[in-house]
C-alpha cells in the first residue's frame, strides 16, 4: 500500500504570529498540486483556442501567457490580512486566486473573444467577473478579471478548483507592470501628483489601444 510522505516540522511567522503547520504540510502540498493542475488545465484551454484561431483565421489572439501559484507565505499573509482562520479549509473557502493565469492579448477585441469562448466550455464555470476595461480602477488600471472553476480528476476523486484568469492587452500589461514597479520601488506612499501622472499615462495607453483596435477592425474587413 502506498503511504503519504510526512514532512518535518515547519513554522511560519506572519505579522508577528507563529503559525505551526507541521501536521498539515502534506495536505497543503497536495492542495497546491491540485491548484497547479487546474492552472495548467485552463492554460491549455486558452492555448488550444489560440492555435485554432491561427489555423482557421490566420490570427493569434494571444501574445503570451503567464502563470503563477501563490507562495505559502503569500497565502497565509492574505488570510491574516483579511482576518480569516489560518487553516486549509479557510484557504479553500476564502482564497480564490491561489492559481492564476494572465493572458496577454494583441487587441481589445481578442480579450472578450477569448473570455467568451473559455466560458462557453462545458467544464468551466464562472464564479466572478470584474471588467476593469469597461470600468477602470481609480488609478487607471484596466484588465478583465475572471474567476472560474474547473474539475480536476485525481486517482480517487474529482475536485472543482478555482483559477483566476486576468486577460489584458500588451499595452495594458505594459502600464500595469511599470506602475507596479514604481510603487514597489517607492519607500513611501506615492504623492497625489504622481498618482495623477500615472493615471494620465493609463488613459494615454488606453487611447492607443482603442486606436489600434479600430485599425485592426478596418484591416480585418478588407
Amino acid at each position: 500500500m502506498l503511504k503519504r510522505k510526512r514532512q518535518s516540522n515547519t513554522q511560519l511567522v506572519v505579522a508577528g504570529r507563529q503559525v505551526d503547520i507541521a501536521d498539515q504540510i502534506q495536505d497543503f502540498l497536495e492542495l497546491r498540486q491540485l491548484y497547479n493542475a487546474a492552472m495548467r488545465k485552463v492554460k491549455t484551454k486558452v492555448e488550444i483556442l489560440d492555435e485554432e484561431f491561427q489555423v482557421r483565421y490566420n490570427h493569434n489572439p494571444i501574445h503570451h501567457i503567464e502563470c503563477r501559484l501563490k507562495t505559502p507565505q503569500s497565502i497565509i499573509e492574505k488570510l491574516n490580512r483579511k482576518g480569516y482562520e489560518l487553516s486549509l479549509e479557510s484557504i479553500r473557502k476564502n482564497i480564490m486566486d491561489i492559481a492564476g493565469i494572465r493572458v496577454i492579448c494583441n487587441y481589445i477585441d481578442d480579450i472578450y473573444t477569448i473570455a467568451d469562448l473559455l466560458l462557453k466550455q462545458d467544464d468551466v464555470a464562472l464564479v466572478r467577473k470584474r471588467d476593469y476595461i469597461a470600468n477602470p480602477k481609480e488609478n487607471g488600471y484596466r484588465s478583465l478579471h475572471l474567476v472560474v472553476v474547473t474539475p480536476v480528476f485525481l486517482s480517487d476523486r474529482k475536485e472543482h478548483v478555482p483559477v483566476e484568469v486576468q486577460i489584458r492587452t500588451i499595452a495594458m500589461d505594459c502600464w500595469a507592470s511599470l506602475e507596479h514597479n514604481l510603487i514597489y520601488k517607492s519607500s513611501r506612499p506615492l504623492p497625489d501628483n504622481i498618482k495623477e501622472q500615472l493615471k494620465e499615462c493609463a488613459d494615454a495607453v488606453n487611447a492607443i489601444d482603442m486606436k489600434i483596435r479600430d485599425i485592426y477592425r478596418q484591416l480585418w474587413q478588407l
